[in-house]
């Protein structure tokens, strides 16, 4: 019995070169490593500002955290859009969930930041330091927009790389990454002009997400015009036609894959905060991930790169092939930083962060360095998941992965023996393996049946 979405295509064992995998993953990789760029931009310039540990802490231990768990039930909108917009019929659909979902979420946004919820989440369920209550609260309410022009750009980049304009993505990203800097330098020199009681450095970096979200929304909605023209409309009709049904079947396991993953990172802030060095580790984290997902970026891309290709005979063996490069490349680049000075000039110089918090950074980055590695792998199971239509494993996985990190956190929040970045970053790595584990046992029969059609 086959899997659900294999197709029995007749093109050669041959039909897809290593070289075409490649051209089709560059420009994604380019996409989300420019993006990766956005929060060492961002966490360059508060360092440089006042207060750097208490604006980096509040951006990234809880503005950056709600934000993303707000936006969870659309950030799949990219896996569902490149899978499922093959027609008219079926981009229409999607375009009304994602125009519905985007606006509820919004005002669910809305809602934690304007009213009693906020104090609720934020002291009582994540505890964060008291310094940062208040400017976390400006943050998020400047980042408002996010959720929509994220659905808006996600969907949108989706029928792009479906219908084989996947170049167009990196141009987004670009707009995206422009506008972010712009607002960066603007406020920053604000900021040291009109003084930090009316530019603080939460305020400079969150507009900057803000509008660098929002231009690529823009960018993406016009570019993907033409394509709808001449192409979507002029597409074959699905048969059978998607359904709401069909669709929520497929999209529901993605939504609860996304939420499951962004809640660990507010139990990440909850547990940092009750370890030795609680501050600290809050106003590193950020830094240190936004390195480690620098490197991580270019195999989260590999996902849609096996989406989209997976249906071609002779694409398991190619495929398969560039996951392991990539892997061994993004590790070794990793290495090259935590094990030279390159870690130390990245930390002091470009981030500048004080002495002791470069310190913390460069010694937590060595925790982390099999996570790029793990993020091809979970990419390339992720997508034989998502073209077989067995997105079932892919919620199971983030299960997985969820028990182990808060199981970990909470056993380091009751030692209390470490600083909370080392043992952070520690859980994170683990139960990151733990999960590409159990992706691989349930990617297993749809990987055996694709690599008997090609053989």
């Amino acid at each position: 019995m086959k899997a659900a979405g294999i197709s029995e295509n007749t093109a050669g064992a041959d039909s897809l070169p290593l070289h075409r995998v490649a051209k089709t993953w560059w420009p994604l990789a380019a996409s989300w490593l420019l993006m990766a760029l956005e929060l060492p931009a961002l966490s360059a310039v508060i360092a440089r500002l006042p207060h750097p540990e208490i604006h980096l802490a509040a951006y990234g231990g809880v503005v950056f955290q709600l934000a993303l768990i707000i936006e969870s039930p659309i950030i799949m909108l990219l896996a569902a859009s490149t899978a499922l917009s093959k027609d008219w019929a079926s981009y229409r659909r999607l375009h009304r969930f994602m125009m519905t979902a985007g606006g509820l979420l919004t005002a669910l946004h809305l809602l934690i930041a304007l009213t009693p919820l906020y104090s609720l989440v934020v002291e009582d369920l994540i505890g964060a330091p008291p310094e940062i209550i208040a400017p976390a609260r400006l943050g998020l309410i400047v980042m408002t927009p996010w959720t929509w022009s994220i659905a808006y750009r996600r969907f949108n980049q989706g029928v792009l790389i479906r219908f084989g304009h996947s170049q167009t993505v990196g141009i987004g990203t670009v707009v995206r990454l422009s506008a972010n800097l712009i607002v960066l330098f603007v406020g920053f020199n604000l900021a040291q002009t009109l003084g930090p009681q009316r530019i603080p450095g939460i305020l400079v970096g969150t507009a900057a997400v803000a509008a660098g979200v929002m231009s690529e929304a823009f960018y993406a909605g016009w570019a993907v015009r033409p394509v709808l023209r001449n192409q979507v409309r002029l597409a074959p009709p699905v048969e059978p036609a998607l359904t709401w049904q069909v669709f929520f079947a497929f999209y529901i396991p993605l939504v609860m894959t996304s939420l499951l993953t962004l809640i660990a990172n507010p139990i990440g802030s909850a547990a940092l905060s009750r370890m030795p060095e609680s501050l600290a580790s809050l106003a590193v984290w950020p830094v240190v991930t936004g390195l480690v997902f620098m490197l991580r970026s270019m195999g989260v891309a590999y996902n849609e790169v096996v989406v989209a290709l997976l249906d071609q005979r002779g694409a398991y063996r190619s495929l398969k092939r560039f996951a392991e490069l990539l892997s061994a490349f993004t590790t070794g680049l990793l290495l090259l930083v935590a094990a030279t000075p390159l870690a130390a000039l990245w930390f002091e110089r470009v981030s500048a962060l004080p002495p002791f918090l470069a310190h913390l950074a460069r010694s937590g980055l060595w925790l982390a360095l099999p996570l790029p590695a793990l993020s091809v792998l979970q990419s390339w199971y992720q997508g034989a998941l998502l073209y077989g239509r067995r997105t079932r494993g892919v919620s199971e996985s983030v299960v997985v992965y969820l028990f182990v990190v808060a199981a970990l956190l909470a056993a380091g929040a009751v030692w209390g023996g470490a600083i909370g970045l080392y043992v952070g970053l520690a859980a994170m790595t683990v139960s990151m393996a733990a999960q590409t584990a159990w992706l691989a046992w349930r990617a297993a029969p749809v990987l055996a049946e694709i690599r008997q059609r090609d053989e």
